[in-house]
């Protein structure tokens, strides 16, 4: 391992033990859904994303061919 390496590493160990290292905190508030989302729901939901997704690159490999043969 380089001098330098070193270096960093132990200011970054020395830091970490003081305790002054930098605290990251996210405020997250969950509370319970206000309707409940059905199974039909659920599966349509992935159906779309899926599709959305998915549809214009099987389109393209679907057509390659034709793409390949431009004039």
């Amino acid at each position: 391992m380089s001098a330098l390496l070193r270096g960093i590493l132990s200011a970054r160990s020395a830091q970490l033990m003081r305790g002054h290292g930098i605290v990251q905190r996210a405020n997250l508030y969950a509370k319970p859904a206000k309707e409940n989302i059905g199974t039909a729901e659920t599966a349509v939901g992935f159906v779309v994303f899926t599709v959305a997704l998915l549809g214009p690159a099987g389109w393209v490999l679907a057509n390659l061919e034709n793409y390949k043969k431009r004039d």
